[in-house]
């Protein structure tokens, strides 16, 4: 029986002794000696440029691109813009500006645009992230519109919860230019647009529907956000 024993053990060491082997053999040289070395960083992927807000360039619209022309419903307008929640807020802010506050012509909307010799720390560089949408692009000066109008346009900022700024009140006046003023992580784009999209959905809610934003309520709401 001793002897029994001691054979079958050898059997199953020579066994594994061979699986080992044929193992060993059937994997490439290569991965056999795969394992990074040490003190040698991997390569990371290179960084795409990005424009005052945070949010990547885009070097063109409607191919491969995150940058798509879109409507704006009810106007008959459309402009590129960043598909996705960057949209779904700046077309409500095109879309009240259009019913309240002066009718936009087609050439009077802009959105992305290449961003060529333009400074990625300046606001309009969103333009070419798609962040951002020129309305009425000659009238960037201070003082462009009437107090009632500047009242509206607060009060749809104000629909935006602090997620778009207005040219408007930028060092550099621009009263032209709106743009999304949070980063792509935020947390506050997704809920504002998730909001406006259930506004859309809702009969007497949203774009469209006239408020009048001297009321004191509208006007405290304002001051929150600005």
């Amino acid at each position: 029986m001793g002897s029994d024993i001691t054979r079958r053990t050898i059997l199953m060491n020579t066994a594994a002794v061979g699986v080992g082997t044929a193992v060993a053999a059937a994997v490439p040289t290569g991965v056999a000696t795969a394992a990074p070395s040490a003190g040698r960083p991997e390569k990371q992927p290179e960084k795409r440029p990005v424009s005052a807000n945070g949010w990547e360039i885009e070097d063109r619209a409607d191919h491969i691109s995150t940058v798509w022309t879109r409507p704006v419903s009810g106007t008959g307008l459309e402009t590129a813009l960043r598909i996705g929640d960057v949209e779904a807020v700046l077309v409500h802010v095109i879309r009240r500006f259009h019913y309240e506050v002066e009718r936009i012509n087609t050439i009077d909307l802009a959105g992305w645009r290449k961003l060529g010799g333009t400074s990625r720390k300046r606001p309009e560089s969103n333009l070419s992230s798609g962040t951002a949408v020129r309305i009425r692009p000659g009238a960037g000066a201070e003082d462009s519109y009437f107090p009632q109008q500047v009242l509206t346009i607060r009060d749809i900022l104000a629909d935006c919860e602090g997620t778009v700024r207005w040219g408007g009140d930028d060092e550099d006046v621009d009263e032209s230019l709106y743009y999304v003023a949070v980063g792509p992580d935020s947390e506050a784009l997704p809920r504002v647009a998730w909001k406006i999209r259930e506004w859309n959905a809702t009969p007497g809610a949203g774009a469209g529907v006239i408020v009048d934003p001297s009321l004191p309520a509208r006007r405290k709401r304002v001051q929150r956000y600005r």
